[in-house]
């Protein structure tokens, strides 16, 4: 098996490391482990490309490259030019702090895994949600560590990943606590806290020009049951499949009752 990962917290990322390990265990000896990713980091960019100006590549090691560019920059350059012959798998992560609930539609991680179902390659994009059990471990992303393996192995083996227009990718959030508190893995929908919007810190600096920063809201508020953020904060490995179709097909039929007719 030959297996692409990036990222968006950047090549130098403790969670790429954490995700090479778990990528080689699902390799296997046999396998490849291709690491294609940015080479500063990327968060919040979502699916962006550098669709008007070149991406530089530096090898960095054997199978290792930075790309000067975004998480799905980094796909497509994997696909489209680093790695040679076909790519099975791409994963993407792991990221640090999850991409459950609005996070998603803003996560750099999310967004490699988007441009390869795009590409018509299985995607994963994994995350390990940070909270008070986990943040001072020495290892924080023990969950990812100990899961991660047995998640992708059996979402290759019997989930769906087709579709006759846009293909399947999955999100995978690890649970903010140790790996000995997981309680497994569960299928859920993206949730909604509601107050999980960004929002902007406006600063001046001494020289009297106006900054804002770009600010979160509180990361450990459930969403509803059967959705990410609850099955998360309750120790459960969360897992949504997604597809890049973002039409709300059930407002369709209504729409029409307002607009003019159309039968094509």
């Amino acid at each position: 098996m030959r297996i692409l990962i990036t990222n968006d917290d950047g090549i130098s990322a403790p969670g790429l490391a954490v995700l090479e390990e778990i990528a080689r265990d699902v390799a296997g000896p046999d396998g490849e482990v291709w690491i294609v990713a940015p080479a500063f980091e990327q968060s919040g960019v979502g699916h962006c490309i550098n669709y008007v100006k070149p991406s530089m590549i530096s090898q960095m090691g054997e199978r290792r490259f930075a790309i000067e560019g975004s998480p799905a920059d980094c796909v497509l350059a994997g696909l489209g030019d680093i790695v040679p012959g076909d790519v099975d798998l791409v994963l993407s992560g792991v990221n640090r702090g999850n991409n459950a609930a609005e996070n998603t539609m803003y996560s750099g991680t999310i967004g490699a895994a988007i441009e390869a179902a795009l590409q018509g390659v299985r995607g994963i994009a994994m995350s390990q949600f940070y909270g008070p059990q986990n943040v001072n471990l020495d290892n924080p992303f023990e969950a990812a560590s100990a899961t991660g393996a047995d998640c992708v192995r059996r979402l290759l083996a019997g989930a769906e990943w087709g579709g006759d227009t846009y293909k399947m990718f999955y999100n995978v959030n690890f649970p903010p606590c140790p790996a000995d508190k997981v309680k497994g893995l569960a299928a859920v929908a993206q949730g909604y806290r509601g107050d999980g919007r960004m929002g902007v810190h406006p600063q001046t600096a001494p020289s009297g020009r106006k900054y804002l920063w770009i600010q979160g809201s509180a990361q450990g508020e459930p969403t509803a049951p059967g959705t990410d953020v609850k099955a998360n904060v309750e120790g459960w490995v969360s897992v949504t499949p997604m597809r890049c179709d973002l039409t709300d097909h059930s407002a369709i039929k209504g729409l029409r009752d307002v607009l003019d007719a159309y039968d094509g």
